[in-house]
């Protein structure tokens, strides 16, 4: 209480440190800071579970407690001994206003919503979780391999303990990160999450806060760590109070999803403090070991300090508190290395982003789709000059986007790179939600397998890709608000204009679309079983060997036969793989000459270590007759692809 009230006195930046919501004490009572610049008056109005049934949603009675307020706009007020389970709203008066025109809201850093946006906070005490986790210690990032996954979808129960169930078989699979949509409660009980507008409240559907602090603790007792996407960038329409409460938004920039959060204007650190804390809560209080920032060319700062390298800053010292690793990856559309880059070299530090870049130019290579964003792709030159520099456009001209676009990220780590063939954005954000293995055949899914899983860059699968997944990936809502059901649908059909795609949208609100996208787990029925074991090799393959090591990397291209090889020397040891994505067999002549590489050796040299044409994959036929052969008696067949290793050097 003393640093708060000298903060308070001296204005200092410490007073947007003040930590909001509700905390239990030590000795059983609750502390309450609320800050509500906009309110002049603030009551803590408390109910216990069954008045609340009684009161039918209507809160108009039970305990009332008048919030002191200091100058900062900081609202306090402690219980010493509230009822089990406790719910509770605060009244917002504003100025000149009466009480008949007090407003209830739930708590804007409420830990559990318990019916939904709209009604009461319920306490929940962080610190009661038994964790069993004390040994954990998660994997360094460039050897991690992630599995992005939506609770709700995954199983048909979509819980958290439903996820928990799977996990032994994630973990067999060669998945060493399982990284979870957003859990931040949303409307209703459908939803991709990121119409969340509680950010610390966890989704009261998939099993609350202690369902995630036990899935995060079974993760960890299975070898998984567990990352999280979080949304700094908006807050969904419906539930989101957060503006009669204080200056959350800003006029000054613009965002596809509405006005901007105020990260840099008038009375923004308590805003940016808000966020930055909820960060540092899921590592805290969850035991998260990674955090998705979603989407954050949608953040704007353009203060001395940007948002995303304080926050950096700050997960690097909580980091160094907790006594683990933690890290942020970051969407961003930007193809911008200052994200990416230190402090020391003007950037904001984040630790790896996810490349667009890739999935765009190795879906259009396959596909040979040609509108929207990937007008800007197509080339098998394109996706080799990602697998060199991270991402394709550094500084040209997009005909996308009618301008130039992106800088040079070359020099970077290619573990700062994430990297997929298929993600929620680019399945769910097509009309129909169609999986690659609705769009390419048999052979071209291994292909894509391969050229994700053997890239030099941390690879993502989304869920059910292992095993070709049928299940489509729609955009599912369960508003309760008419005109934004209406604004949604709409939105929905005039976002595939571009793309010309002319089938019917699935509604988003009808419940079916949500329970189309419910995974049906096909990974013991053939051909899905025998693509799982091709994954799981691919993906012991590449633990075995270190792929993910920042050796040398050489890759060469050949657009006329469409092919592309990406070749590694580490500890005298060559491995090499060759993708042929065209219709032509390659054979031993050419072979020798796309690779680009001084592959003039002996016979018997080479070994063939993978060939997803063999049989054994359901393919058309192996490669050669034996294991081990020097390239004169090696073809490439179209669709495929090799890995040869020999223990010599270039």
């Amino acid at each position: 209480m003393r640093a708060y009230r000298q903060a308070e006195r001296a204005g200092s930046p410490e007073s947007a440190s003040i930590p909001v919501g509700s905390r239990r004490r030590a000795d059983g009572g609750w502390d309450f800071v609320v800050w509500a610049p906009h309110c002049a008056e603030v009551s803590l109005h408390t109910f216990d579970e069954r008045s609340w049934a009684r009161l039918d949603g209507k809160a108009d009675s039970g305990q009332s407690i008048e919030m002191e307020r200091d100058s900062l706009g900081y609202f306090r007020t402690s219980l010493a001994r509230p009822p089990a389970n406790c719910l509770y709203l605060y009244g917002l008066s504003t100025e000149g206003g009466g009480p008949s025109e007090i407003a209830q809201r739930p708590d804007p850093a409420s830990l559990f919503q318990p019916t939904g946006v709209h009604g009461p906070s319920q306490l929940f005490d962080l610190g009661s979780f038994t964790w069993t986790d004390q040994n954990w210690k998660p994997p360094a990032l460039e050897r991690s391999v992630f599995y992005e996954l939506h609770v709700g979808t995954y199983t048909p129960a979509g819980t958290f303990d439903a996820v928990i169930e799977r996990l032994p078989e994630l973990a067999e699979l060669g998945i060493t990160t399982i990284e979870l949509m957003p859990v931040a409660q949303f409307p209703g009980a459908r939803n991709w999450g990121y119409d969340g507008v509680y950010p610390y409240a966890v989704q009261n559907t998939y099993g609350g806060p202690e369902g995630l602090q036990r899935l995060v603790n079974a993760a960890h007792a299975h070898g998984l760590a567990v990352a999280l996407d979080v949304v700094y960038n908006h807050l969904g329409p419906e539930g989101n109070y957060l503006p009669e409460f204080g200056p959350y938004f800003t006029d000054r920039y613009g965002t596809p999803w509405g006005k901007a959060i105020n990260f840099d204007g008038a009375e923004s650190d308590p805003v940016r403090e808000f966020f930055i804390r909820n960060a540092i809560y899921w590592f805290e209080d969850y035991h998260i070991d990674v955090l998705r920032l979603d989407a954050i060319h949608g953040i704007f700062d353009s203060g001395a300090v940007h948002f995303l390298a304080e926050l950096q800053e700050r997960v690097a010292q909580a980091a160094i508190r907790l006594g683990r690793k933690l890290a942020l990856i970051a969407e961003s559309d930007l193809n911008d290395a200052k994200v990416l880059r230190t402090r020391d070299q003007g950037g904001f530090g984040i630790r790896a982003q996810w490349s667009d870049d890739f999935h765009h130019s190795l879906h259009a290579v396959l596909t040979h789709e040609n509108k929207g964003y990937y007008a800007d792709f197509g080339r098998v030159e394109d996706f080799a000059t990602v697998l060199e520099q991270g991402w394709l456009y550094s500084g040209q001209y997009s005909r996308f986007r009618k301008r130039r676009h992106g800088n040079l990220a070359k020099d970077l780590p290619r573990s700062s790179f994430v990297v997929c063939s298929q993600n929620h954005d680019q399945v769910g954000n097509r009309a129909r939600g169609e999986r690659l293995g609705q769009l390419v055949d048999y052979e071209e899914q291994k292909l894509a397998a391969g050229a994700t899983l053997l890239s030099p860059f941390v690879p993502l699968l989304f869920m059910g890709e292992e095993y070709g997944e049928t299940a489509p990936f729609l955009y599912f809502t369960d508003h309760g608000d008419a005109e934004l059901i209406e604004r949604v649908r709409s939105g929905r059909r005039a976002e595939f204009v571009e793309f010309a795609w002319h089938q019917e949208v699935p509604d988003p609100q009808d419940p079916g679309t949500f329970q189309a996208s419910t995974l049906q787990h096909l990974e013991n029925l053939e051909p899905h079983k025998t693509l799982r074991n091709f994954y799981k090799a691919i993906l012991s393959f590449r633990k075995d060997n270190e792929l993910a090591s920042e050796a040398d990397w050489k890759v060469a291209c050949d657009e006329k036969r469409r092919t592309v090889t990406i070749a590694r020397m580490r500890d005298g040891q060559s491995t090499a793989v060759v993708f042929n994505f065209g219709n032509d067999t390659l054979d031993s002549k050419a072979l020798d000459q796309l690779t680009g590489f001084d592959f003039t050796f002996a016979p018997d040299a080479w070994s063939l270590a993978l060939d997803s044409a063999d049989p054994v994959w359901r393919g058309p036929r192996r490669t050669c007759g034996d294991e081990r052969a020097g390239l004169d008696r090696i073809t490439v067949l179209p669709k495929s692809f090799l890995v040869l290793q020999r223990n010599n050097a270039f």
